[in-house]
């Protein structure tokens, strides 16, 4: 995983965090960051098996990420 890829988590993050604002239920928080990750990846490196395998660990770690920081400050 590069660089470029690795900078993407946040930008899955906010953007996840951006929809439960609008409406999304928490509850498809983690489906809603594999789906952006997923998205992401393949729109920046093209469409291979690679890439969207990739956007799949993006949005599981944007996804754990998460759920790290929210069990930290409870």
């Amino acid at each position: 995983m590069q660089l470029t890829e690795l900078a993407s988590v946040p930008f899955v993050l906010a953007i996840v965090e951006l929809c439960k604002q609008y409406g999304l239920p928490s509850q498809y928080a983690p489906i809603a960051a594999l789906i952006l990750g997923a998205a992401a990846s393949l729109l920046v490196s093209g469409l291979t098996v690679e890439s969207g395998i990739q956007g799949v660990i993006i949005g599981l770690t944007a996804s754990g990420l998460y759920s790290g920081i929210k069990a930290t400050v409870k």
